[in-house]
């Protein structure tokens, strides 16, 4: 079976992966001084707790914490006797091709999920990915990986607005009734929500216009299904967009017979 591992810098969340279908999810803050000991036990313990036998034979991960990386390599080494596959490194072939400016390091997140809006809706697509960072990919027709934009996350436009105005509270976020807040925390959330509409909206109308073709908007992330109430702001949402690009990744290695 196949444990997908996917480090965000808030959250990592691991997946098994029996063949057809993932078969379990579990999250847990990411945290680089975690041991791959400490790892092997919450995970081991979680699979006890749910009745889950998995023979773990491949392990593929994708991290924009490269502190990370080692444990989660010493645990596939120790605990699973396997090497496994880490996007973004030479040993880890793409499906999809990524054209941007020479010596740039692309996101590994953002290649997962490149891979993953391209088997699922095609190309001329927008990946909208709701974690951190606000991040937008553009995948060209024959599924490459063209670019995109990052813009600040929602969560951490609200912390930051909290720590800096000393009035201000920490809030969390909603879609409020009105647009026009009667005290602060709606006030707070009203921008917040609003801008951000703003933000997705006008980002993929530049472009789509730049592009000069149409295109798909697909959603992802934590709070994407909150904007999803926001309407023709995207075509669909996609809560796991992400393992099912690490399984479409690792299952083209093992096709082309590479050894990560």
């Amino acid at each position: 079976m196949l444990l997908a591992v996917d480090c965000g810098n808030t959250n990592t969340v691991f997946s098994i992966y029996d063949g057809e279908e993932f078969i379990a999810m579990w999250r847990t803050a990411t945290d680089w001084k975690r041991t791959a000991d400490q790892y092997y036990v919450w995970l081991n313990t979680l699979m006890r707790l749910q009745g889950i036998e998995a023979d773990i034979t491949d392990m593929i991960i994708s991290s924009t914490v490269p502190r990370v990386v080692f444990n989660l390599r010493v645990l596939a080494d120790r605990y699973f006797n396997t090497r496994p596959l880490v996007v973004g490194k030479p040993g880890c072939l793409l499906p999809v091709a990524v054209r941007v400016d020479e010596g740039t390091a692309v996101g590994p997140d953002r290649l997962v999920n490149t891979v993953s809006g391209f088997d699922l809706y095609g190309g001329n697509l927008i990946v909208v990915d709701f974690g951190t960072a606000t991040t937008f990919d553009v995948v060209a027709e024959d599924g490459a990986y063209v670019g995109g934009v990052i813009a600040p996350g929602v969560n951490l436009s609200l912390e930051a607005l909290h720590q800096a105005a000393a009035a201000l509270p920490h809030v969390d976020i909603t879609k409020p009734e009105n647009v026009i807040g009667t005290n602060t925390v709606a006030c707070m959330q009203s921008g917040v929500f609003w801008g951000y509409v703003g933000l997705v909206r006008e980002i993929c109308t530049q472009i789509k216009a730049e592009r000069g073709v149409a295109m798909k908007v697909i959603s992802t992330g934590g709070l994407a299904p909150l904007f999803q109430q926001s309407a023709d702001l995207f075509d669909a949402f996609e809560d796991d967009l992400t393992m099912h690009g690490l399984q479409i990744i690792h299952k083209y290695n093992k096709e082309n017979g590479t050894d990560a």
